[in-house]
């Protein structure tokens, strides 16, 4: 497949996904702004979805057109390192889902940035431990103590039990 053809195909794509997204939007969703609340359930995945319709409108446009070097660009578009990349990218996302289920979202996610940031980057101990832990820090601070929306932590669980105490 070509630079080319890929940009087409994610176009249309994501065209097709931005209407199925701006219809299931107005089932029974206000897509407007509803008089003394404010926009109705509806209006932001509405017009977010409309601008990325558009967007992919303007991309097929400009691929006819031939307007910008993707769209004349006859390269392969993933050679078989980028494939091979992406593969092992996608086995990591898949083990982040089930490690989740069984042992919580914190703990999968501290494997997986050691796993993706070091083995993958190539980044140093340094780099890779203080992200391993700073960045499950932070979501567990943004969702469980400022939203107060708890994620999921599988058989984890116990060992937040004294930082809910102390947070709570």
């Amino acid at each position: 497949m070509t630079v080319r053809t890929a940009e087409l195909l994610m176009a249309v794509f994501l065209a097709l996904a931005s209407v199925a997204l701006m219809y299931k939007s107005t089932d029974g969703l206000a897509i407007g702004w509803v008089r003394g609340t404010g926009p109705g359930s509806g209006a932001w995945p509405f017009w977010l979805s409309l601008v990325m319709l558009l967007s992919c409108i303007a991309t097929i446009v400009r691929w006819f057109m031939r307007a910008t070097p993707q769209s004349r660009s006859e390269e392969t578009f993933m050679d078989s390192h980028a494939v091979r990349l992406i593969g092992i990218t996608v086995l990591a996302l898949v083990l982040l889902l089930f490690g989740t289920a069984t042992i919580g979202l914190y703990f999968s996610l501290m494997l997986f940035l050691l796993f993706y940031l070091k083995a993958l980057g190539g980044h140093s101990w340094t780099t890779s431990i203080s992200l391993m832990f700073g960045i499950p820090i932070f979501i567990f601070l943004f969702f469980e103590y400022l939203l107060v929306i708890p994620l999921p932590k599988g058989i984890s669980a116990p060992l937040f039990y004294p930082i809910y105490a102390i947070i709570y």
